[in-house]
This record gives C-alpha cells, sequence and structure tokens, in this order.
C-alpha cells in the first residue's frame, strides 16, 4: 500500500513541477525559518535553568520611591543574604556575588587586565550547578585569596600546566596575591553572569560590613522546595524597619517614619531567578537582558511563516483540484473509500513536507551563523547535543504534513464520480471563498510585518537625531590612565596638546555606555526631610564645555574660584524636585554619608537636562560636583579622523610604562550600543518580513498561475473580440488586488495597537504618521501587482488560437 501511495505522489509531483517546487520552496523557507525563530526563544526562555535547584532560586533586589524618583537596583547591602538565612527557616541557602570592575593580574611576570572578575561566597558552588573538574566546591573558597577559575582561563594563564596551586598577583592597592584551588569548564551561556575568575568573599573586608545603606553585593536565595517566594517577599518591609530603619536615622537624622511621611518607600523584592533575564523590570547589571515582548513577536512570526506555508499549500491544492478530480472518480468507481483516499492525499502532503524539511535544514545551516552573528546568539542545531531533536523533527513533518494538507485531502476525496465522470466538476465556491480568505489572512500578517518594521527603524531613526542634550560626535574617550603610574598627568598634556583636540576633560562619568555611577541622597539645607535620591557626577572645570552641555542658569566650575571645591551644578529636574527652579543658584544643598558625616554645598549652577541614561528612561535628577578622575580622559576632536592621534597616543601609552595595550572607545558608539537590541530587534524583523512576504508572494505567484491556467479559453476568446493585454491583465489582478486591500483594512488598526504597546516603553519615542501605513498599504499592493502581473501578462500576450483550437 505505501509502495504504491509514493508511486502515486512523486508520479503526481513529477507532473505538476511548477505547483510542486513553489510547494516544497515555500514550505522549506517557513520550516527552516520557524525552526530557528523557535531555537531562538527556546535559548532565550532556557536562562538559569541549567542549575539543579533552578525552581528554588530567586535573587534579592532593591526597590524605593524618593521624591517619585524611583529606585531599582540588583545589588543590595552586605548582611542581607545572611540576615535572611538567618531569620527566615525557609531560606535554606543564601550566597552572594560581588563584582570589582577589571582588575590587573599577573603570572609569571606576565600581566593580564580581566573584565570577568567576582567576588563569592564559599558556598557559591552548592548553589549554582557550576561542576568543579578539579578541586572541592564545599572548601576551594573558605579560605581568603583564593580563586576559581575556567578552563579556558588557566589555559590562557598556564598554559598546558596544571592550574591547581598556582599563584596569581592581584594588583590592587594592597597587592595581594590569589591561590588557584579549583577548575570549572566554563559558565554556561544561558546564565546571567559570565566570570573567568571567582574569588573568595572571605578576601573582601566590605562584604563582612554590618552597613545597611550600601547596596553592591548580588544575593541569590535557595527557597524550601514549593515554597510561595511572595510570602517572603511580603515580609521584606519587617527587614527594612528592623535593621535599616536604626541605621537611617543614625546617618540621616531621619527615622524611616518621617521618611514615608513624606511619601517616600523603599523595600526588597525577590525574583525567580529563571525570569531574571525576560523581566524588564528586574535591572539585569550582570548580562545581557532579554525582552519578553519580542519573545512573544518572534514566536508569532514562527507560527505565522509556518501557517503562511502551510496556506500555500492548502491554496494550491484546492485550487488545483479539478486536474485530479477525474483521478478521484474513477478511484471511487473502482471502490476505493474516502478514508483511503484521505490517507493518500495526507501521505502526498507528508512527503512533500519531508522534503521540504531536508531542504529546509540545508537552509538552517547556512543561515544559522549569519543569524547568530546578528542576534548575538549561539544557536546550534546539533543532533548529538540534543537526542530529542531528530524525533521532534518527525513529529514537525507529520504536524506540518497534516495541517497542511488536511484540508485538500477532506476535499478532493469529497468530489461525487458521477459527476466528475460526466465533466461537470467545478470548484466549489466555498472552496474559492477559502481560498480568498486565506490570501487576505497571508497579506494580513505581511501587512502587520512591514508596519512593525517600519515603526522599528522609525523610533531607531528618532533616537539617532534626538537632541539629547550633549555632543556625542568625535569624542575620544581612553580609560585607565591608573596603569600609567606617575605619568598620567604627563600623557593628559600630550592628549590636550595635540593639534586635532579641541578640548579635554577628566572624567570616568560618561553619558552612554560603561560608566562610573555614584548614587547620591540630597535635601535642601534648610528643610531635612525633603529628601531626593540623586547621581552625582564627579568632573573637571572642562567637563561642560567639552560635551557640549548646554548652561540653563548660573556659572561653570573655574579654577579662578577655590570656593567651588564645595559648590555644585545641578541639572534642571533636580532643581526642580528640588523645588527651586530657576532660583536654585546661591541655595544650599546638603549630603550625609554612611557614617553619619554631613556636608553641605552651595549651588552655582544649572545645565539644561541631558540624556545621560537610555531614552527608555526619563532624565533624572543629576548633581555635578568638582571632582576629576585623573584616569580617564574625554577628548573633543575637530575631526572625523583620529588614526594618527590614536596611533600616536598607543606609542605614547607603551613608552611611558604601561604593560598593557592603550584601550580607547568613541562616545557616538558607546550610545549606539546602547540601543543595540532595539537595532537587532529591527533588522531581524525586517529580515522575517522579507522572509512571510516571499513566501507569501509564493502562494499568490502559483494561485495567479493556476487562475490564467484555468481561464485560458476565456482569455483566448476575449482577445478574439478586441480585448487589449492591458483589459486582460487588469481582469485577472483585480481579484487579488482587492483581497490585499481587504487584508489592509484587517491589519491596520491591529498594527497600530501593537506598535503603540511597543513605544510605551520608551521615555522618549516617536509617534505612528499616517504615512507608515500609506508605505504598508503601496508595498502590499505593489508586491501583488508585480507577482499576479506577471502570469496575468504571459496568458495575455499568449496566441488565443492554440488556446482555441484544442478542448
Amino acid at each position: 500500500m505505501f509502495r504504491n501511495y509514493f508511486k502515486i505522489a512523486f508520479r503526481n509531483l513529477w507532473r505538476n513541477k511548477s505547483f510542486s517546487l513553489i510547494n516544497i520552496i515555500g514550505l522549506a523557507i517557513g520550516i527552516a525559518t520557524c525552526l530557528i525563530i523557535m531555537l531562538y526563544v527556546n535559548n532565550e526562555l532556557s536562562y538559569d535553568k541549567f542549575n539543579e535547584k533552578a525552581d528554588q532560586m530567586y535573587t534579592v533586589y532593591f526597590q524605593g520611591n524618593v521624591q517619585g524618583e524611583k529606585m531599582n537596583e540588583a545589588a543590595v547591602m552586605p548582611p542581607v543574604a545572611q540576615t535572611l538565612k538567618r531569620d527566615f527557616p525557609e531560606v535554606e541557602a543564601a550566597t552572594r556575588l560581588r563584582t570589582y570592575g577589571t582588575p590587573k593580574l599577573v603570572y609569571n611576570n606576565k600581566s593580564f587586565k580581566e573584565d570577568a572578575f567576582a567576588f563569592v561566597d564559599s558556598n557559591f558552588f552548592q548553589v549554582f550547578t557550576l561542576p568543579l573538574l578539579k578541586g572541592n566546591p564545599k572548601t576551594a573558597l573558605l579560605e581568603p585569596y583564593t580563586v576559581v577559575i575556567t578552563k579556558a582561563l588557566a589555559k590562557k594563564y598556564f598554559g598546558n600546566e596544571d592550574p591547581m596551586g598556582k599563584i596569581i598577583a592581584f594588583k590592587d592597592d594592597a597587592n595581594t596575591s590569589y591561590k588557584v584551588t579549583g577548575l570549572i569548564d566554563k559558565v554556561p551561556v544561558n546564565a546571567n553572569f559570565h566570570f573567568e575568575l571567582f574569588a573568595s568573599m572571605a578576601s573582601l573586608p566590605e562584604s563582612r560590613e554590618p552597613t545597611w545603606m550600601t547596596s553592591n553585593f548580588f544575593t541569590y536565595l535557595v527557597l524550601a522546595k514549593g515554597y510561595d517566594y511572595k510570602k517572603l517577599e511580603a515580609k521584606m518591609p519587617e527587614v527594612v524597619d528592623k535593621y535599616m530603619g536604626p541605621q537611617m536615622l543614625n546617618a540621616m537624622g531621619m527615622s524611616l517614619a518621617d521618611f514615608r511621611k513624606n511619601g517616600n518607600d523603599i523595600s526588597f523584592h525577590i525574583e525567580p531567578i529563571t525570569d531574571i533575564h525576560l523581566d524588564p523590570a528586574y535591572p539585569n547589571a550582570l548580562g545581557q537582558s532579554g525582552d519578553i515582548t519580542n519573545v512573544y513577536i518572534f514566536a508569532a512570526i514562527a507560527v505565522f511563516m509556518l501557517l503562511i506555508a502551510c496556506i500555500n499549500f492548502m491554496n494550491l491544492s484546492t485550487a488545483g483540484a479539478s486536474k485530479r478530480s477525474k483521478e478521484v472518480g474513477i478511484r471511487k468507481v473502482l471502490g476505493s473509500l474516502k478514508t483511503e483516499l484521505v490517507k493518500q492525499f495526507l501521505f502526498e502532503s507528508i512527503i512533500i513536507a519531508a522534503i521540504a524539511l531536508i531542504l529546509a535544514m540545508g537552509l538552517i545551516y547556512l543561515a544559522l551563523p549569519a543569524f547568530n552573528q546578528l542576534a548575538d546568539q549561539q544557536l546550534t542545531l546539533n543532533f548529538f547535543e540534543h537526542p530529542l531533536l531528530l524525533p521532534g523533527l518527525i513529529l514537525f513533518v507529520l504536524f506540518t504534513g497534516v495541517l497542511a494538507g488536511s484540508y485538500p485531502a477532506f476535499y478532493l476525496s469529497s468530489f461525487k464520480p458521477v459527476a466528475v465522470l460526466k465533466g461537470k466538476f467545478s470548484a466549489a465556491k466555498n472552496s474559492i471563498g477559502l481560498r480568498s480568505s486565506l490570501v487576505v489572512f497571508q497579506f494580513f500578517i505581511s501587512i502587520l510585518l512591514i508596519v512593525g518594521s517600519t515603526v522599528v527603524f522609525k523610533q531607531l531613526s528618532y533616537m539617532q537625531h534626538k537632541d539629547i542634550g550633549y555632543n556625542k560626535e568625535q569624542v575620544l574617550i581612553i580609560p585607565d590612565l591608573w596603569m600609567l603610574g606617575n605619568n598620567q598627568e604627563a600623557f593628559y598634556h600630550l592628549v590636550k596638546n595635540n593639534p586635532i583636540v579641541q578640548s579635554v576633560t577628566r572624567s570616568g562619568f560618561l553619558p552612554a555606555g560603561r560608566s562610573d555611577n555614584n548614587n547620591f541622597f540630597i535635601s535642601p539645607a534648610q528643610n531635612p526631610g525633603q529628601m531626593v535620591k540623586t547621581l552625582r557626577y564627579d568632573i573637571d572645570e572642562n567637563y561642560i564645555a567639552t560635551l557640549g552641555i548646554k548652561l540653563h542658569t548660573g556659572r561653570n566650575f573655574s579654577a579662578g574660584f577655590p570656593t567651588d571645591s564645595s559648590a555644585v551644578i545641578l541639572n534642571e529636574t533636580a532643581a526642580r524636585i528640588l523645588g527651586w527652579g530657576d532660583k536654585a543658584i546661591g541655595q544650599t544643598i546638603s549630603h550625609t554619608d554612611n557614617q553619619g558625616q554631613k556636608t553641605n554645598y552651595h549651588v552655582i549652577g544649572i545645565v539644561k537636562d541631558f540624556n545621560f541614561k537610555s531614552l527608555h528612561e526619563l532624565v533624572s535628577p543629576l548633581v555635578m560636583s568638582l571632582a576629576p578622575n585623573p584616569s580617564t580622559v574625554v577628548a573633543k576632536l575637530t575631526t572625523a579622523d583620529a588614526t594618527t592621534l590614536i596611533s600616536k597616543l598607543s606609542k605614547s601609552w607603551v613608552a611611558f610604562g604601561a604593560e598593557d595595550a592603550m584601550s580607547y572607545s568613541f562616545l557616538d558608539d558607546r550610545f549606539n550600543s546602547t540601543y543595540k537590541a532595539e537595532q537587532k530587534t529591527g533588522t531581524i524583523l525586517g529580515i522575517f518580513a522579507g522572509l512571510t512576504i516571499l513566501v507569501a508572494c509564493l502562494g499568490l505567484f502559483g494561485l495567479a498561475m493556476f487562475t490564467a491556467q484555468q481561464r485560458t479559453k476565456e482569455i483566448g476568446i476575449r482577445k478574439v473580440l478586441g480585448a487589449s493585454v492591458t483589459q486582460v491583465t487588469n481582469m485577472l489582478s483585480k481579484e487579488f488586488l482587492q483581497l490585499v486591500i481587504i487584508a489592509c483594512v484587517i491589519a491596520f488598526p491591529l498594527s497600530y495597537w501593537a506598535m503603540t504597546k511597543w513605544l510605551q516603553d520608551f521615555a522618549y519615542r516617536t509617534d505612528i504618521s499616517w504615512w507608515v501605513f500609506a508605505i504598508a498599504a503601496v508595498a502590499a499592493l505593489l508586491i501583488a501587482l508585480i507577482t499576479v502581473s506577471f502570469q496575468a501578462i504571459k496568458a495575455a500576450l499568449a496566441n488565443p488560437v492554440k488556446s482555441l483550437r484544442t478542448e
């Protein structure tokens, strides 16, 4: 039986090569796109699930509202982990992680600057499933000045030598040394942190401080199996009252009750570790955050892409039903049952799906490296790593084949043999209506994607060209001048005196990319209860001019004013929230540090608001103080070509005794990288929109081909009676263009709603102009017209004699 099915299936495919090729290519593109997207979606949803206790693991983060300014910080205070473990029996384990910038490490007279360095508690490898290849996870980090490293880092430092027991010098203020006591393979790609060195937290005196007023420690909990973490979160206000309240009173002279009376609030929140990557509310400071909205969008595209490919199959199969009507009639006369015919046609559909899958696998292997580079992923389609992949693909073929072939199978098998053999068969009206509905659906999805892609690119263009309040063009940043030792000042003057350097400043506080960060609680001196959370930028007198920040009122810092060491400059938002507005000049603000030491500053200027955070966020209060950071030089250049300058400075860097090469960046590149995720989303969405339209056009092309074939005699008669090529083309194209217009009418309201929701994630956003929909409509109509017209013109140009000569 199956042998017979194979013969009939392949004979039918060969007899209708054009339709078969369109079906197979369309399905292959649909399946390949669907599988690539599902690999991406699965990877995004898999973050931190490699941990054996992933369903019991949570992180603690700090939230608050101070004078309307929201606090949302992933790092919390040193005692939080120990306190929660001690006070709440449902907390089975607690561990911490503390980042430490980019320290300089030395082994065997070779120096290395490491970004992937962190301090962790001794039980870290008992909480996180990062198996040690060498060493004991329970004892490896018990002692101070011990470190666990990855296999890749061991190779980098020690070559083929055994890393265990090796000593790595840590070039900090204390010049300490760390002993390698453990080796892991690597941190999985789908983890929310990616460190190469894990040093013992016992080495860090800060980790033992009892203060509840500084937040530097990422804290993770393991709760009892099945415990509802929301119950623990509900107890967090008690923790704040018991531990933070007394310290706030001592440090700031304000009780927690008074703090809350002013409309402020602070608390801890609990987040499942598996939600960190995709939760937009969680401030993921350790890794690149994902976007659950993008996951939903791409998952929907995968489903729609597969549906459109299946719709093509259904459309072409039902449209070509008349070619197989006599076959069905003869089979029924010879005794074939409807169920046997259904099996035959479903089998043919599955054969096409299987061929399409083989082609799709080739497309995936060709396209996956490019997709990984574009989406910054490391996706693989490896049957050995994923043993369930092969059976999954077999089920996928069966599902796709049945989905695409179910309607054609039941439709073809329902023909009445008497009517068919008498030549009275014609396509049913409901079949034509279904095909029209499916074409509308295809272009409905295509138009949605065209509108979505256009709005995404419009928002990206808006962010690129918005006045952000500072000049990001031709600004060179050179960090880590501390590597030059006593030559820092000489290097600074070398930069300053270069003829293409317009101005230069020294500060590690930058409005784009990685920056120094310093939370700064202030209040008007005459009203200590009006506390405001701000950021503090430590700058010199050249910072504002170098970055092109506009002074709103007052003056800049000046070397001619010795009292400027206790002066500050506010941005407009800070001046407004403090209640002063333009009258802030001459006012005094107070700041109390963690030890309760109070310092007063007088306001000498107000700068216009500039976007020193992402455009996803509104401008927040900012305080600038005169405290230059000699380790970072920021230079405004007079030309975009800085190659010669960088080459010269790099040579001087080495000549001044730096062991590592000079690193540098440009402010506009840092700004653009801030929106890398949106740029990737826009590009990927555009590609998928193009593929969806391509598959839809393949189906439309096949339908136009079939329609032209079905109306061959009609076209011949019309031409004999004087119809022109244009009239015949318009006749054949009109029906399809009407369907595209209907798709536009349905798609426009939904696409407007969806993209409005997407734009709400940006504090500063573009509008959805009428021309976005005009572009989508014109594009869809042109695509349909070009696709259909090719076949229509071909039919209109055919010799009518040939079409009228044969029955």
